[in-house]
């Protein structure tokens, strides 16, 4: 196949940051996708609906005149949530979902919950205004090694929630273990999950073999290879439950290369060039327009997009980095080649 057309995608999980890194990345974002869910974990976090509407109008000063775009926004969910801030998401249509981050668990997730079970009455309270709750799900016990948190989650926090609140609807957020894709298989049509490109593609060899490789260090971390293939299993499968969600996180250079590097992989400038290589690896190249257009809005009770987009088998390469001197982002695939490309 040497040219895909598929409706166009939306992103349902993707870090923007703001001022300089927002405008840098922005337009990558907005030429491959027509809506993305935007992560609120900023400093402050964004945990009130008038904070989410503020930062809605600086995303779209940053979207290119030429391109059309939407942000769906969510708020961080904290102790200090509120059941009238809850209503007023579910009231706002700007507004999609909450996050819930356990504290510690990833960047700026300081603000979080560290006691999920105290964060119940929440949970109802999104449960009773159908709000969907999407979860980083770890754990944050130093005791757990870092590459069972995601694990050990699922059978307990995770088990949970869904156990108490039946009717409400959660995305486990990029899943990376076989053991959360087969939770979310046996759970019912209200659980779904995201899917990041960095999970499909590598082992945690390539994080680690031959050197450590900073830009594809990512949380919840890279894992074992028969935990890639359980992930490229449940995207290609046209199973509705799994959607694409990038978890594009721009860092600066300086701070992935550092001592204590930043976690989080820069995918946004090739995004859905990226997945439509793993799907033609699995030889599902005529799924991937169910997994990045379709399983996604229908989650989220949104409307399917109307346009479309080219794919062209056409090798290119990655720049090695994206922005200027002052702020210079290394993207995942930095400096090598990548066998689709987006029309122009």
């Amino acid at each position: 196949m040497k040219k895909l057309t598929i409706t166009r995608p939306d992103d349902w999980h993707l870090h923007v940051r703001t001022g300089a890194i927002l405008k840098t990345v922005m337009p990558h974002t907005a030429r491959r996708f027509a809506r993305a869910i935007i992560m609120p974990n900023l400093k402050p976090p964004v945990t009130t609906v008038v904070q989410a509407l503020a930062y809605r109008e600086e995303i779209l000063q940053a979207v290119p005149a030429d391109l059309d775009f939407t942000p769906l926004m969510t708020l961080y969910l904290t102790g200090a949530t509120t059941a009238d801030e809850i209503r007023k998401a579910a009231e706002c249509e700007h507004v999609q979902a909450f996050k819930l981050y356990p504290a510690g668990a990833t960047t700026h997730s300081d603000a979080g919950i560290s006691d999920i079970k105290a964060a119940y009455p929440l949970l109802e309270a999104m449960e009773k205004h159908d709000v969907p709750l999407l979860i980083h799900g770890e754990v944050t016990d130093e005791a757990c090694d870092i590459f069972d948190r995601e694990r050990v989650f699922v059978d307990t926090a995770l088990a949970d929630i869904v156990k108490n609140f039946p009717e409400l609807r959660v995305v486990v957020e990029h899943v990376t273990t076989t053991e959360a894709v087969q939770f979310v298989q046996s759970t019912g049509a209200r659980i779904g999950a995201t899917i990041t490109p960095q999970h499909l593609m590598f082992n945690r060899n390539a994080l680690l073999a031959g050197g450590i490789r900073p830009h594809h260090y990512c949380l919840p971390i890279i894992k074992r290879e028969h935990h890639r293939q359980a992930l490229v299993a449940a995207a290609t499968s046209g199973n509705p439950k799994f959607f694409l969600g990038t978890d594009s996180a721009p860092h600066l250079t300086s701070l992935k290369e550092a001592a204590c590097g930043c976690a989080g992989c820069y995918s946004a400038h090739a995004a859905l060039e990226l997945y439509a290589e793993v799907f033609e690896w699995a030889d599902a190249l005529d799924k991937l327009e169910g997994f990045a257009s379709f399983h996604g809005a229908d989650f989220y009770h949104l409307p399917r997009n109307s346009g479309t987009i080219i794919l062209e088998k056409t090798t290119w390469k990655v720049p090695a980095a994206y922005g200027d001197d002052s702020v210079s982002i290394t993207p995942l695939k930095a400096d090598e080649e990548l066998t689709w490309q987006i029309a122009q």
